[in-house]
Parts: structure tokens; C-alpha cells; sequence
């Protein structure tokens, strides 16, 4: 019986893995996987983990791998229909009618399997016969060995317009199925089908599973093209498949990372210099199904792009695809390689230790967008930063985790944050290199109290003591700019505590800080050693403390705009006296900011 894809998915989804493998084996919990003794093979070290995030087992000792339906069939020796109508009955789902036409297409993709492996046989066998001497040749060029080539199958398609089909065809396989496994191409007019891979070398492509389901040529000599696919089948769509997958997957998984480069001579360079997680998309951009594919297999794929115009293209491409789908739990590396260099002639010409440091070298996503948005404009104009900063946020805003988001604004802000430092007349202006962003896992409240702004602080406090404020207020805090990362942390947990629902109880305010991870924070604003703070009496009192401190908040955000404007505009001595004794305004006022007003008559009391 054939069974839908969709209903299989619900039953991977509905179903534990570790519920199932649990019976069977004593799993224990390391890091995000679980570990056991493989129940396929004897071992006294256990070899056989379980990742219920991606859905698979895998046992590094024999090498078995598959899902919750492949274990059953393995375990307990069932077929593919066995296995699936017990954990239907186990997840509670009804089996499917019987869909004939669907059964059809099953038995039509599987007679085409054996098609596409027949060819690719056939490849193989010319590859090493008599025809096949130019292309060794190329191969030996290209510093692939024997080993090498029978681990890819490489294959060689004779300079003839029938010399495939007509080898197939005494294997009893026909036109008909030679044209639906895109081995032959039909003309147009009236002439006769020919091979459509012709004095090329052959890569055969396949699935997840290892079955060859299509090839890609190379052409020796001046035909063009130079690479060609065969055409989209039953069984290949080249969106969604990954060259070298299979053979990547097991040291990706173990080494939790996998590489993409630009093509199969690329892969295969890489595989043969021990990097054996490469792959690579088939002669288009990463698709968002490739990337999901590599996601399963690692949380941060790296992408190694060719240091030309058309590696900085895919790049970008790559960026814009992967946005919409990114999360905490997966994301993407940039290696960028040197101008004319390739992952291919950088093995071979420099060894498996140079390839190495660039993938190692590789920067994380938040620094290919800011390469992108930023990367050789100069930032020294309040417009040139708001420019920057509009374009930023419009990427940031494809990201759907909102917490994600969040620390890439923050990132972002802290980068196109540059203080002014003073210049000479004449003098080229010179900025300070901002401070680092906070980053996911660090301590929030670990900065100096003395460091942080005592407006800032003290805004934040008065909230605290008074949450009803929070509520009243959480349009003028969505608006709210704060220069001190944890506690623009606690305003963004703030809004949406707000937000939360009709009427959050006030009460509520600080285990919702808490609940994010914000406690430091809370512990440093309104905890035995908090600076600046007495409670206000009343909450009239506290609203006004608020709206007091609020709008000292905007002047010094919009005194800020005209420092920056101020030194972009002097010329002359006459500019720059009148810029100095603006600013030293400016430094009183931030002084005087210092000595925040008491927030009331009476000190709070111990704990409020």
C-alpha cells in the first residue's frame, strides 16, 4: 500500500521517538540528544544517539540511521506497511483509503529507479573502458584518485548520440521510459530521440537515500554547456536536493556542521581532503529547501561562496531566502574565499589546513547583512546611519522570532552607534568604536551600576513600583530609545507584558521579567543595593517622576542628533567656537543629569 506523504509526516510528528527507542533502549540525555547502547550491534561504549528536535537515530559504530518508522521496521524486522499501520494505531490515526492512481505513481518512480541505476552502471563502466581515456585524464588533472571517483560513481557519457539508449534498450528498457527518467531528449520535428549526455563526465545525483535519481555532465573540450542537469523527473526536483548529501550527512551530523559550496568538483575536492560534510545545490541558489535540508543536518551551515561578483550575488541571495525562516535554534555562517580562488584549486594548492581556517574564519549572518547594508559606506551623517538603519530594519523585520529580532536590532543599534569624540577645524571627524552588543546567554546585569544612565534607571524604576504606569504608559515606552542594552531588555519585556492580554495584573510585572531570564536586572533597579531609589508616595507623584524623566530621555536623544550635526557642519575657527561651547552645554546638561530627583518623601520599604 502506498501511503501520502503528508499522512507519514503526522505520524513522525504525533509519534516520540524517544517513547518508541525507549523501550528498546536505555536512553540517557547528553547536551540536546540522547544516548544508548545500539541495539543493532554489540558495543560496550554507547555509539547510538537520538535527536528528537531533527527526527532521527543514528549509531556512529555500524552506522544505522533512519526515523521512527525505520526503527520498527529495524528492530522488529517489519515492512514499510507493517511499521506504518502500528504506529498509526499507536498514534491514533486512521489509515488512508486505498488510492489506486497514487499506487501507480509509486510503481511508475520505482521502475524509473532502476532505470536511472542502470544508466548510471553504464556510466561507470565506460568511465573505465576504452572511451573513457580523456575523461581520466580530465579526472587526474583534477587530482581526483580511483577511491574517490567509485565513492561518487563518476561516470563517463561516449561522445554519441545513441550509445546510451541503445545499451539500455537490450536490457529490455524502453524509449518511453528513457524519455520519462530524462535520459534522451525527443526533437521537435520528426528525427529520432538521442542521449541526451554526450562526451561528458558524469555525476550522478542522489537522494537522501543514496539512490542515483539524476546526473550532471561536464563537457570535455568546448561544447557547451559546460555543466548540464538532466531535466526536472518523477524523481528529481534540482530545488530540492543537495549534491553529496547522502555522503555528507554522517560527518555532518557528528560534527554538527555542514558546508555548502558552488559545485560538484567543489564537494568532491573537499571529500577527498577529509572535509567530508560539503555539499552543494545543483547549478542554482540555495533554495529555502536546501537550506531546511541542511538545517536538519546542522544548526549554522556554512556557506563558501567564491570570492567573485557572482559568490557576493549568491550570498545576498542566500541571506534574503534564509531570514524568513530563522530562529535561535538555526542560523547561517559566511567563509568567503580569496579573489579567484575556489574550495577545489585551494585543497589542491594549499593543503586541507587552509580550507579549514576560512570555514573556521567564517562570520556569522548578522555580520553578512551589515556587510551588505553597510559594508564601504561611511557613516559620519546622522542621514547616512538613518539610511543604513532604515534598510537594516526592513531585513530585520522578515525575521518571525521576535526575540531573535530583537537582539539583531539591538546588535545593529549598538554598531551604528558612534559617539563624537571632537575634531580640529579641518580635521577629519573621529568616532569611537561602540561597545559590544549584549549577547545571548551573557549575564544582563553584570554591567557597573555607575556605568549605566541614571535617566534610564530611574524610568525603569519608577515602572517597577508602580506597574500600572507600565500599562498606562506602553505606547510612550513602544517609543522609547534607551542606550543601556539590559535595560532596553526590560522595556521590550515590558511592552509586551503589556500587551499580553485585556488587563495584566500588576503584580504579574516582575515574574514576567523574571520569566525572561531579566532577574539580574530587576535584583539591580529595585533590590537591596539599588541606587537612586525612593519610592514616590503616591501614583501622581510616580506618573510625574515618569513624564519628568521621559521627556529628559527624548531632549538627550535629540541633543545627541545635534552634536552629530553640529560636527559635520563646522568649517572654520568661528564654527568650531560655537560647536565647543554648544557641546560644553551639553556636557553640563549630562551632568546634571547625574543627580536624579528623589522620587519621594518616604524610602521605600525593604523588598517593595
Amino acid at each position: 500500500m502506498t501511503f501520502p506523504p503528508q499522512f507519514l509526516d503526522e505520524i513522525r510528528a504525533r509519534v516520540p521517538l524517544e517513547g518508541v527507542i525507549g523501550k528498546r533502549v536505555r536512553l540517557l540525555r547528553r547536551g540536546r540528544e540522547l544516548i544508548g547502547l545500539c541495539p543493532f550491534h554489540k558495543e560496550k561504549t554507547p555509539s547510538f544517539t537520538v535527536n528528537e528536535d531533527k527526527g532521527f537515530f543514528h549509531c556512529f559504530g555500524c552506522g544505522a540511521h533512519g526515523d521512527v518508522i525505520g526503527f520498527l521496521m529495524r528492530d522488529e524486522g517489519l515492512s514499510f506497511p507493517e511499521a506504518v499501520e502500528r504506529l498509526a494505531g499507536d498514534a491514533g490515526l486512521a489509515l488512508p483509503a486505498r488510492d489506486p492512481r497514487a499506487e501507480a505513481r509509486e510503481k511508475e518512480r520505482h521502475s524509473l529507479f532502476g532505470v536511472i541505476e542502470a544508466a548510471a552502471a553504464w556510466f561507470e563502466g565506460e568511465l573505465k573502458g576504452s572511451r573513457g581515456a580523456a575523461a581520466r585524464r580530465y579526472l587526474d588533472a583534477r587530482g581526483v584518485d580511483e577511491a574517490t571517483r567509485a565513492h561518487f560513481r563518476l561516470g563517463f557519457a561516449p561522445d554519441s548520440r545513441n550509445a546510451l539508449r541503445t545499451a539500455l534498450e537490450k536490457d529490455g528498457i524502453t524509449e518511453a521510459m528513457l524519455l520519462d527518467a530524462g535520459l534522451i531528449v525527443a526533437p521537435d520535428d520528426d528525427r529520432p530521440p538521442y542521449d541526451r549526455f554526450r562526451g561528458r563526465v558524469i555525476f550522478p545525483i542522489c537522494d537522501r537515500r543514496g539512490r542515483v535519481v539524476a546526473f550532471g555532465g561536464r563537457a570535455l573540450g568546448e561544447r557547451q554547456p559546460k555543466y548540464l542537469n538532466s531535466p526536472e523527473t518523477p524523481l528529481f526536483a534540482k530545488g530540492s536536493l543537495l549534491y553529496g548529501h547522502h555522503l555528507a550527512a554522517p560527518a555532518a551530523r557528528k560534527a554538527n556542521r555542514v558546508i555548502a559550496v558552488e559545485g560538484y568538483m567543489d564537494v568532491i575536492a573537499l571529500h577527498q581532503a577529509g572535509i567530508a560534510e560539503a555539499v552543494a545545490p545543483l547549478g542554482t541558489a540555495l533554495t529555502e529547501q536546501q537550506l531546511e535540508a541542511m538545517w536538519r543536518l546542522a544548526e549554522d551551515p556554512v556557506l563558501c561562496f567564491d570570492g567573485d561578483e557572482a559568490g557576493v550575488r549568491a550570498a545576498a541571495r542566500a541571506v534574503e531566502r534564509a531570514l524568513p525562516r530563522l530562529s535561535a535554534k538555526r542560523s547561517l555562517r559566511f567563509a568567503t574565499l580569496p579573489a579567484g580562488q575556489d574550495p577545489d584549486t585551494m585543497v589542491r594548492d594549499r593543503g586541507r589546513r587552509a580550507m579549514t581556517e576560512i570555514v573556521d574564519a567564517a562570520i556569522p549572518l548578522s555580520d553578512q547583512l551589515w556587510n551588505m547594508v553597510a559594508g564601504g559606506r561611511t557613516l559620519d551623517t546622522p542621514e547616512a546611519r538613518a539610511r543604513v538603519n532604515k534598510q537594516l530594519q526592513d531585513q530585520i523585520a522578515q525575521i518571525p522570532d521576535r526575540d531573535l529580532g530583537f537582539r539583531y536590532q539591538e546588535d545593529f543599534r549598538q554598531r551604528l552607534r558612534l559617539p563624537w569624540q571632537g575634531r580640529r577645524p579641518g580635521g577629519a571627524p573621529s568616532f569611537v568604536a561602540p561597545e559590544p552588543p549584549v549577547r545571548p546567554g551573557e549575564a544582563l546585569g553584570s554591567g557597573g551600576q555607575g556605568t549605566a544612565q541614571p535617566r534610564e534607571r530611574a524610568l525603569l524604576q519608577i515602572l517597577l513600583s508602580f506597574p500600572a504606569l507600565a500599562l498606562e504608559q506602553h505606547e510612550a515606552l513602544a517609543g522609547l530609545h534607551l542606550e543601556t542594552p539590559r535595560f532596553a531588555a526590560v522595556v521590550a519585556a515590558m511592552i509586551d507584558w503589556a500587551e499580553s492580554g485585556p488587563e495584566p495584573e500588576g503584580a504579574e510585572l516582575r515574574a514576567a521579567l523574571v520569566g525572561q531570564g531579566l532577574d539580574g536586572v530587576v535584583e539591580e533597579l529595585v533590590g537591596q543595593g539599588a541606587h537612586f531609589l525612593n519610592r514616590p508616595a503616591n501614583i501622581d507623584r510616580a506618573r510625574d517622576l515618569f513624564v519628568d524623566a521621559l521627556k529628559r530621555q527624548h531632549q538627550r536623544l535629540e541633543e545627541q542628533a545635534t552634536r552629530a550635526e553640529a560636527e559635520a557642519a563646522h568649517t572654520d575657527e568661528e564654527a568650531w567656537q560655537h560647536t565647543r561651547e554648544r557641546i560644553l552645554r551639553l556636557q553640563e546638561t549630562a551632568k546634571a543629569d547625574t543627580d536624579i530627583p528623589d522620587l519621594g518623601a518616604a524610602p521605600r520599604a525593604s523588598g517593595a
